[in-house]
């Protein structure tokens, strides 16, 4: 009990004598030793490290899971060490409400055969997807999270040691100046002995962790490759599945034709909508003039030269003489000089 009792002391005074030195620099009327450049570029390489490690995971799970929901139960049943319910992905749901639309609608016809091969195409994409989350959570997120709550914890302990060793020697180094008799300056300078051979033992000691900085890099680099494989892979997969699905669904009869072929159409095609326009956009009487203009006038150009130059100079002639060979203000032209 006493043991503790003077061990409890001893802390107490050295906490006491932490705050003070600590207060006094703050304030200015203490001296701080500081550390040497190469070890704070480590800490400050180490700091930025940290920092752009939870970024990139942070933006990878919202990437992998985009439902936030989604993510806190996962994170719930993590912390729980507890498996999380198996639930389809959008892709799966997509699928499986195809193929169930493309069994109502019946699997004989044409609508509902292709409703069901796209949802088969949806489910292995929701496969695929699957294992890139499994991948991408295994060979890329485990060991950026295993950095952070493991090797960056042991980072910010030692630094928080140095720290405390600092105030210790720069407290020890007050204490001597202040001293004034010789035996208080004899123990003062055993006390800044000890305390600056603590400092630079605990100064190696985060030298040493902050340079396995580096081999972190080297790591997280091989996991980064493997996440751009695992999303190559994830992204040929889903590539083969639609061009597969899209050379399946080519060989279904259509009995509509495609908007490009509607488009590349002969003239004739401009009469029949000019006469049968779309569902929902009825042709009002100028635009159905406007295209029945375009139609004649295509039907001249597809005609010989010299036959279509006579017919156009003859209608321009009849648009410019009124019906009745009347002038302007009604009055009969004279014919043959009478």
């Amino acid at each position: 009990m006493d043991f503790n009792v003077k061990r409890l002391a001893a802390d107490a005074g050295t906490f006491l004598s932490r705050a003070v030195q600590f207060t006094e620099e703050k304030f200015g009327q203490a001296e701080k030793t500081e550390l040497d450049a190469h070890l704070e570029n480590l800490l400050a390489r180490a700091e930025c490290t940290k920092q752009w490690t939870e970024r990139i995971m942070k933006q990878t799970e919202v990437l992998l899971q985009p439902n936030p929901n989604v993510r806190m139960e996962e994170f719930l049943y993590e912390k729980l060490e507890k498996k999380a319910p198996t639930r389809l992905n959008n892709h799966e749901q997509l699928g499986q409400s195809m193929i169930d639309s493309g069994n109502e609608f019946g699997p004989g016809t044409a609508y509902g055969n292709a409703l069901i091969k796209c949802g088969e195409t949806e489910k292995q994409i929701g496969g695929a997807e699957r294992e890139l989350i499994q991948s991408s959570a295994i060979n890329f997120l485990t060991p950026f999270r295993n950095f952070l709550e493991g090797d960056f914890k042991t980072i910010l302990k030692e630094r928080k040691l140095l720290q405390n060793k600092r105030l210790d020697l720069d407290a020890a180094k007050t204490r001597l100046k202040k001293a004034r008799m010789a035996d208080a300056r004899a123990v003062a300078e055993q006390e800044l002995r000890i305390t600056q051979s603590e400092f630079d033992r605990q100064a190696e000691i985060t030298r040493l962790l902050l340079e396995g900085v580096s081999s972190t890099h080297a790591h997280h680099l091989r996991c980064l490759n493997d996440f751009v494989e695992a999303q190559t892979t994830y992204y040929a997969q889903c590539y083969q599945y639609m061009v597969d699905l899209q050379k399946q669904l080519g060989s279904f009869p259509s009995t509509f034709s495609s908007n490009n072929n509607q488009s590349s159409g002969s003239a004739g095609g401009e009469h029949l909508r000019a006469h049968h326009p779309p569902l929902g956009f009825p042709a009002r009487p100028g635009r159905r003039a406007r295209l029945l203009r375009l139609h004649r006038a295509a039907q001249l150009q597809r005609q010989p030269q010299g036959q279509g130059a006579v017919r156009l100079r003859r209608r321009r002639e009849q648009r410019a003489v009124p019906a009745g060979g009347r002038g302007d203000h009604g009055v009969q032209c004279p014919r043959n000089g009478h």
